[in-house]
């Protein structure tokens, strides 16, 4: 069972993609068992129920579905919360030690978007980087575990993940930061679907990713340094995490950073995988800059004569 969100932004309709008896995959409205696919509804028992709903053919078809926009498969979550450096080889050609303890940091959570949204590379940037990583879905509230046996049962579910980075806001000088470099806007392509956690094997999933048809990244979740289990316990210690937030598991090698290839251009494509979970793809653009008498500017420039 995949499930997904089709719609405009903001305007989404929550759907269940399903194999019938016949073995044809088909495009279920799940509006019947709930508005959205968000924390309230995982939290709930929603993926119990839609399987259900599936089964006793209760959710009509959705006409159109393919039609219609991808976005992504969870409403915004509270959180988007971040491992870096959870593969030995890609911590290795990002010049840094193998870590012994998770690291951590956050994505805002307006980065989020669809799989197939049109990507916009900053104004200035000069390094904006791709990651395929892992994506999982917080399913139950997660606070001070006692064990990794119970960080499983807190996972609803796996989603493909995109963690673009601008390398040269994230790292070098006294100014480089990782929150400078994983916050710009549309950089946490997410979908196209939430795969139940009961279907997919996290710890044997294929990793890829290709730019303009070429590939970069081939690894697997076998190699993860910190497994999900022990990622979900490490975070519980340090935060609440709530039903509906995404956890970024970590990128494999083969990114540009790790200086082997260039970074995204203008008109570049790129495309990642993870076995079961889909495929996404971004056409990348250069974002212009607001000019110096758009609203922004303007109110600005008032402030500081005020």
């Amino acid at each position: 069972m995949k499930i997904a969100r089709l719609g405009e932004p903001g305007l989404e309709i929550p759907v269940v993609i399903a194999a019938g008896a016949d073995g044809v995959e088909r495009t279920h409205d799940a509006r019947p068992v709930t508005p959205d696919i968000d924390g309230e509804f995982l939290s709930g028992g929603g993926i119990a129920r839609l399987c259900k709903a599936v089964k006793r053919g209760e959710l009509p078809l959705l006409e159109g579905a393919a039609a219609l926009r991808v976005g992504s498969p969870v409403a915004r979550p509270n959180n988007v919360i971040c491992i870096g450096m959870n593969y030995a080889a890609h911590a290795a050609e990002s010049g840094a030690q193998t870590p012994t303890i998770p690291v951590v940091f956050l994505k805002p959570n307006n980065t989020v978007t669809g799989p197939f949204d049109a990507a916009p590379i900053p104004p200035l940037s000069a390094k904006y980087d791709w990651e395929v990583e892992l994506g999982v879905v917080i399913g139950s509230k997660a606070s001070y575990l006692a064990s990794v046996e119970e960080a499983a049962d807190a996972v609803a579910g796996y989603l493909v993940a995109n963690d673009l980075s601008e390398r040269a806001y994230q790292i070098p000088g006294a100014a480089g930061q990782w929150t400078k470099g994983k916050s710009l806007p549309k950089s946490t392509p997410l979908g196209p679907w939430l795969v139940p956690a009961a279907e997919a094997d996290a710890n044997n999933l294929q990793l890829r990713s290709w730019v303009n048809g070429e590939p970069r990244q081939d690894s697997n979740t076998a190699d993860l340094i910190f497994d999900i289990p022990t990622v979900i316990h490490h975070l519980s210690q340090y935060m609440v995490l709530e039903p509906g937030d995404v956890v970024l598991t970590g990128t494999p090698e083969g990114v540009a950073l790790s200086g082997r290839f260039p970074y995204l251009q203008d008109g570049d494509v790129v495309e990642m995988e993870i076995a079961g979970l889909g495929r996404q793809r971004q056409e990348f653009f250069r974002a212009a800059p607001r000019a110096a008498g758009s609203d922004v500017a303007q109110t600005a420039k008032t402030a500081r004569e005020a």
